[in-house]
């Protein structure tokens, strides 16, 4: 495996790929890589061609700056988890090579899907998000690109970001990596206190719940079927982990991301709780049975 630090270099690297016959997958990532990232670099190299991944703490998506300093990051542990994972290049460019000295173009995707949900509670964030994976296409150039289903509202904005401008690349989602105990594998993690760790199951247990739920709701023939989930959930966090504060607990349409109320096929039920400080996103599909 290589690794390369500019946008020439990567060129370089994908042309000669491409004149190999390689396709070219690529997994973008901000580095602290765990199973889920791995999950997604291994179902690229089994899709064949070159595998590129990124490795690059974005600052752009954070609008909390304590939150990018906390951010962890350890370049030699990433890259020995990508070689071993089976990627080609990696590509760990610094800040003044993607933002080079008076960089001014965004590129957003405007309406509701950035809006809602964690376009509302991290204001710009995907403004951040859809210009530097529209910069990483342009940099390396690639026919796949492969994105977790966990960050579920990133992937719909990129896919819509693909579709409204046309970029030759096809999106490629990978289900949600889970630990043993059911919480969403995330490079957050780590950041959680032995405490705040068990408190944090409260999570994948709203989602396991969730399904349950919806079929009580069907057997009792209840209308509003999403406000009644809605206000279940919320009171099962209450009552199991009291000092937990909920950003949001919705069941939404998968695609729009819009609020539902009759669940006449299937539902996205997604959260974001902050556990002792530490801010953790989810989601589980349900359907109507």
């Amino acid at each position: 495996m290589e690794k390369l630090t500019t946008v020439g270099s990567v060129r370089f690297k994908v042309r000669e790929a491409r004149a190999q016959g390689h396709t070219i997958g690529f997994v973008p990532t901000m580095g602290a890589l765990h199973e889920g990232h791995l999950s997604l670099i291994r179902q690229a190299k089994a899709d064949g061609g070159t595998v590129v991944v990124s490795v690059f703490v974005n600052p752009t998506q954070f609008n909390d700056p304590k939150d990018l300093e906390k951010y962890p990051r350890d370049l030699a542990r990433d890259a020995a988890l990508c070689e071993e994972a089976g990627a080609d290049l990696l590509f760990a460019p610094e800040a003044s090579e993607v933002y080079p000295e008076g960089y001014a173009a965004k590129v957003l995707v405007e309406g509701p899907l950035t809006r809602l949900l964690e376009g509302y509670f991290r204001p710009g964030h995907f403004d951040g998000v859809t210009t530097v994976v529209a910069k990483l296409f342009n940099m390396v150039q690639p026919d796949r690109a492969y994105f977790g289903e966990k960050d579920w509202q990133q992937l719909q904005v990129v896919k819509k970001m693909v579709r409204d401008l046309d970029m030759p690349v096809t999106v490629v989602p990978g289900p949600t990596v889970r630990e043993p105990d059911g919480l969403a594998m995330s490079s957050r993690n780590v950041r959680l206190s032995e405490e705040g760790r068990k408190k944090a199951k409260v999570v994948p247990y709203l989602l396991d719940t969730a399904q349950d739920l919806l079929d009580s709701a069907s057997r009792e023939m209840l209308t509003d079927q999403g406000p009644v989930l809605r206000q279940w959930l919320m009171t099962l966090l209450e009552s199991n982990a009291p000092d937990a504060k909920a950003d949001y607990i919705a069941v939404v349409d998968p695609d729009t991301l819009f609020d539902v109320d009759e669940i006449t096929d299937r539902a996205l039920v997604t959260v974001a709780v902050h556990i002792d400080g530490v801010r953790l996103i989810d989601n589980r599909i349900i359907v109507r049975r």
